[in-house]
């Protein structure tokens, strides 16, 4: 006989009473599923969930102004990875690296390469593995975060990689790195201004900084139209601008914008930064800077 299914959970899952089975049709499995990225939505509905376990604390911070720390966000840096995974990672080779011409090839010869707020390195590992001759270092507070990757490394037996926990604020590196990449991570930090200074000197002259940060404008009335407007603003309440504002940071939250960005890179000393949109990630920018001296 002819079955009907009676659709469940707003028309995701399809439920057949009369086998009492459920099933996920292939079309939902394709944005639904690891196997769908860097499509796959559920990734990024993980967020309501780590971020609603700081709601209290976000709502007391609007009295008291200093923020909620990282702490207040379980699950936070496991999430972060798998989204990293989705947009950065598997972009990497096809996507991200030609938007600096030569980098690839730079790369493949053998250079030195530094990932600011690393995470569990999810990007510099990925680099890493792709690139052998090349050298790598990632950066990052979290010890919880730095641990993770080096269980990572010691388990693809990695030798040109290391992972640091350190501030990117108060690296005193000079003419150092052919690449720096920052991935969602700038406008997170206590002091954003002066890690992009230290990026610039870091660098070696030629050099090209990769940062990618939340596609957006900086004034709220240029960003009324944009489709993912109101999810930048709750990430940034809820998160972003809080956990910069419990390290003693200014609190730019993931909305600064591209004319901050912009001005803030130059700031710091970059007089050439591209920007530019990729397909397969709409939700960020991505700045390609060069140091000319």
């Amino acid at each position: 006989p002819h079955r009907h299914p009676f659709l469940l959970v707003d028309r995701i899952v399809e439920y057949d009473p009369e086998s009492d089975t459920y099933r996920l049709p292939p079309e939902h499995a394709a944005c639904l599923t690891r196997a769908a990225s860097p499509n796959n939505v559920a990734v990024t509905t993980q967020w309501v969930g780590v971020l609603g376990t700081a709601e209290d604390a976000v709502v007391e911070a609007f009295r008291h102004g200093r923020g909620v720390p990282y702490s207040a966000y379980p699950r936070f840096h496991t999430v972060m990875a798998e989204e990293s995974r989705q947009t950065v990672v598997d972009g990497l080779l096809n996507h991200i690296l030609p938007l600096s011409r030569g980098l690839i090839d730079s790369l493949g010869a053998g250079i030195d390469a530094l990932d600011i707020a690393c995470g569990s390195g999810g990007a510099i590992l990925a680099l890493a593995e792709m690139f052998p001759q090349s050298r790598f270092t990632g950066v990052d507070m979290s010890a919880e975060a730095i641990a993770a990757g080096r269980a990572e490394i010691a388990a693809r037996d990695l030798r040109n990689v290391t992972l640091v926990q350190a501030d990117a604020a108060e690296l005193w590196l000079e003419d150092t790195y052919h690449l720096i990449t920052a991935f969602d991570a700038i406008h997170d930090q206590a002091r954003p201004a002066r890690v992009l200074e230290r990026v610039h000197a870091a660098l070696r002259p030629g050099g090209v900084f990769l940062m990618q940060d939340i596609g957006g404008h900086t004034r709220l009335a240029d960003n009324t139209n944009h489709v993912l407007g109101p999810f930048g603003y709750t990430i940034s309440c809820m998160h972003c601008m809080s956990v910069s504002l419990a390290a003693g940071g200014p609190g730019l939250g993931a909305m600064w914008g591209r004319e901050k960005a912009l001005e803030m890179l130059g700031a710091a000393g970059f007089t050439n930064v591209r920007v530019a949109e990729l397909a397969h990630d709409p939700i960020n920018y991505y700045y390609v800077a060069g140091k000319t001296s």
